[in-house]
């Protein structure tokens, strides 16, 4: 009976859709096998008195590369992103960017000397650095985990969703509790 029992748990565990619940995917020593942990919805925010309440992801794409300068109302578009190495960041790069760091600042360094890039994104090194940046820059777009977010900054829909949304595409891997 015990024995049954452990099968029907490992069998529930490796069919186990990923990203239901709030869950992802994380790697095992068994390829087979896939652990989760928790994952939260990492918000897409600009300044309140932007115009724009959504972006497709192939738009926030072009945004975060630089390929696009200005919002619909003539603002300069500002990008902030948060330090190299913290977990938000990686998503950006990656789910956003589609991109390795690497990758992101030869794209930047190129598009920089050549002049189809004006600008590099401002680096900052906290989530409330962040939120203020935003607050005050009229044409500023960043990221913040959704516990980060408050009503100083406005949330963006991506692809017609917001990060509680059951679908929404962008999530970072919550803090280890201890």
């Amino acid at each position: 009976m015990r024995r049954l029992t452990t099968l029907l748990i490992v069998a529930a565990l490796i069919a186990r859709q990923p990203g239901s619940a709030g869950l992802r995917p994380e790697s095992s020593d068994h390829p087979s096998i896939q652990l989760s942990a928790p994952y939260e919805p990492l918000a897409i925010v600009v300044n309140r008195s932007n115009p724009v309440d959504k972006l497709s992801m192939t738009e926030l794409r072009g945004i975060f590369l630089g390929n696009r300068s200005h919002w619909t109302n003539g603002r300069r578009i500002t990008l902030v992103m948060r330090d190299v190495g913290e977990p938000e960041r990686k998503v950006a790069v990656r789910d956003i960017c589609g991109m390795t760091e690497e990758q992101l600042k030869n794209h930047f360094l190129h598009g920089l000397y050549t002049g189809e890039i004006l600008v590099s994104p401002k680096t900052l090194s906290t989530p409330v650095g962040v939120r203020k940046f935003i607050f005050n820059v009229p044409g500023a777009i960043g990221f913040l985990r959704a516990s980060d977010v408050d009503a100083t900054v406005k949330v963006l829909r991506i692809d017609e969703l917001l990060p509680e949304d059951r679908g929404y595409k962008l999530r970072v891997q919550s803090p280890a509790v201890n």
